[in-house]
């Protein structure tokens, strides 16, 4: 075991006061909401109602496909499942629905979110045509691949976004406003393609809102999905069930916006690489390919190099929420069945205002008794366990603001009273802390050393003890849904807490306390003190205590009402030399005759 003089506090101090300052700053950077996000039951919400149709014309929607709809819905508005979003059913067959409830009031992003089939796939492009009716909002956005450093030009609407080889920046070529490459293999029908192909128009947003039957086997007329260009699209050479991940991340460079990173399997993979190879070879814009989501070409970027790898990034200054909402669709797949909004109302909440005060109230209480017990108790350490108590709870707040942004975690009156828990949890390592070392007091140690010892000794069973809490949470949180799945997350999201608490905050903060000369002499109000523990004090202590007094007694200088050996009227009994002045005095007049 290390020796007290090599244990460094103030580095876990610093730790910490590093970590919490940055997720306070998180938290309450201006120009942000610094509140927690609130569930169903206490802030309302919107509910959408949605009508399924079968994909095949005159088909039912099955009982399967109803179920299957559901769990893909709840994946996309809950992926993490602390949101406290609620998809439930509604009937049976041909008259179902399906009830979409999520906090707040997002009314527009709900509706894109669940009206979309997230059908994509990969397209040669055989003819691209800008519509000059149509105004360009941001760069388009390209496909890169991910495995090694790229370089990419991007082009505006119209024109080819390209992939750069590495280390280098070739600028994409500027296109006419026609651009045309022979196809692989011409359809049947090429008239009737070219004739739908002129007869297209995408300034029109009837003709670019809403998506495009989209078939990845037979040849497509679509537009952008901004209505910028027009496109002739082979058959799809990537479907959209071939992409095994799609992630939404910061690019490695921190340059522009968001990207979403996708995985494809080995089919998709391979299918990538031919395709990259065979159009790397042609001259831009003839090496271009679309990517097609719902049957609109996202964008059409050009090979300059082949994408072995089978992983690529979708580029494009994509914003947070973007980047989310398409990583969502990409990854939980199509929907088995077409959705039609019928209603989109609000709801009020369930609980409200009151019973959330009611929850805060009885969690004020409860901490405010533990505290109560603390200082009584344990005194001098219990002021210890009542600042980790104030520090835990800021980084509990602050990262209970920050999830809401980020994953959506939305705090129930569930949620509320796993916190409450925790209060308990946190207590109960300060506790086990504590109880070790009076442990050691009795058993004759010094205070210094007892505090070194009974870490070591507490360390084990608080580690235990916090990691069956964890593993109770985990599995509550895995078996679970709705708002007992948002109340072990925060239960275990707090027993983590307490964790980096106790080792970085607690047990520093009580090691220098160890080493303080008044924490030393174990005084009444240390909460340690060998006395109020029933047992005999230290050496150590009593070296303490003996050496205050020798500093004091020096600071006070001669006893003023001593009058010195001169002065002495009254007969020195021996023996009562080594006592004080007083006790001498009181033996003198009892031995007098």
């Amino acid at each position: 075991m290390a020796s007290p003089a090599k244990v460094r506090p103030w580095r876990s101090l610093i730790l910490l006061m590093v970590i919490t300052f940055g997720l306070v700053a998180w938290a309450f950077w201006p120009g942000q909401d610094s509140s927690p996000r609130l569930g169903l039951d206490l802030q309302g919400g919107t509910q959408v109602t949605l009508v399924p149709k079968s994909v095949s014309d005159g088909g039912n929607v099955t009982g399967e496909q109803l179920e299957q709809a559901v769990e893909i819905i709840r994946q996309r508005v809950d992926g993490l499942g602390v949101s406290e979003a609620e998809v439930t059913t509604q009937g049976s067959g041909a008259g179902s629905a399906i009830i979409v409830s999520v906090p707040g009031e997002n009314r527009q992003g709900l509706e894109q979110q669940l009206s979309q089939t997230a059908l994509l796939d990969f397209r040669p492009v055989v003819q691209e045509e800008a519509s000059g009716a149509a105004i360009l909002p941001d760069p388009e956005p390209s496909v890169v691949p991910t495995p090694a450093p790229t370089a990419t030009k991007k082009a505006k609407k119209g024109s080819a976004a390209g992939v750069a080889p590495a280390q280098t920046a070739t600028p994409a070529p500027t296109p006419s406003p026609t651009t045309q490459r022979p196809p692989i293999q011409s359809p049947t029908n090429n008239a009737a393609l070219q004739q739908a192909f002129a007869a297209l128009d995408c300034s029109i947003p009837d003709n670019y809102k809403g998506g495009t039957p989209d078939k990845p086997e037979e040849w497509l007329v679509t537009c952008s999905n901004d209505g910028s260009a027009k496109y002739l699209l082979e058959p799809a050479f990537i479907k959209g069930t071939q992409v095994t991940d799609a992630q939404a991340q910061l690019p490695q460079t921190g340059a522009g916006g968001w990207q979403v990173n996708l995985t494809f399997d080995t089919e998709g993979a391979k299918a990538l690489a031919d395709v990259s190879t065979r159009l790397v070879p042609l001259s831009p814009p003839q090496n271009q390919f679309g990517i097609v989501l719902d049957g609109l070409v996202v964008s059409s970027p050009y090979f300059q190099e082949p994408i072995l790898g089978g992983t690529a990034s979708i580029n494009g200054n994509f914003t947070i929420e973007q980047a989310k909402d398409l990583a969502n669709v990409l990854k939980y797949g199509a929907l088995p069945v077409n959705l039609e909004i019928a209603e989109i109302t609000s709801v009020s909440p369930t609980l409200g205002s009151e019973q959330l005060q009611a929850g805060l109230i009885a969690g004020a209480l409860g901490l405010l008794l533990v505290v109560l017990y603390l200082l009584l108790y344990y005194r001098a350490l219990g002021i210890v366990a009542v600042v980790s108590l104030v520090v835990a709870a800021v980084m509990t707040y602050a990262v209970f603001v920050i999830l809401g942004r980020t994953v959506g975690l939305a705090l129930t009156l569930a949620g509320v009273a796993g916190a409450i828990v925790a209060i308990g949890i946190t207590a109960d390592s300060f506790v086990i802390y504590f109880e070790r070392i009076r442990d050691d007091v009795r058993e004759g140690k010094s205070l210094r050393a007892a505090c070194e010892t009974g870490w070591s000794k507490a360390r084990n069973t608080l580690l235990a003890a916090d990691f069956v809490s964890f593993l109770a949470a985990a599995i509550l949180y895995f078996i679970s849904v709705g708002n007992v799945r948002g109340f072990a997350f925060v239960l275990g999201l707090t027993t983590v807490i307490d964790v980096v608490v106790a080792f970085l905050f607690t047990r520093p903060l009580v090691t220098l306390l160890a080493r303080s000369p008044w924490f030393i002499r174990g005084g009444p109000l240390t909460g340690v003190s060998p006395e109020r523990l029933g047992v005999e004090p230290s050496r150590e202590i009593l070296e303490a205590r003996a050496a205050k007094g020798k500093r004091k007694a020096e600071r006070k200088g001669p006893d003023k009402d001593d009058p010195g050996p001169e002065g002495d009227k009254e007969p020195v009994v021996a023996g009562f030399g080594t006592k004080s002045s007083r006790d001498s005095k009181a033996a003198n007049e009892g031995e007098e005759v």
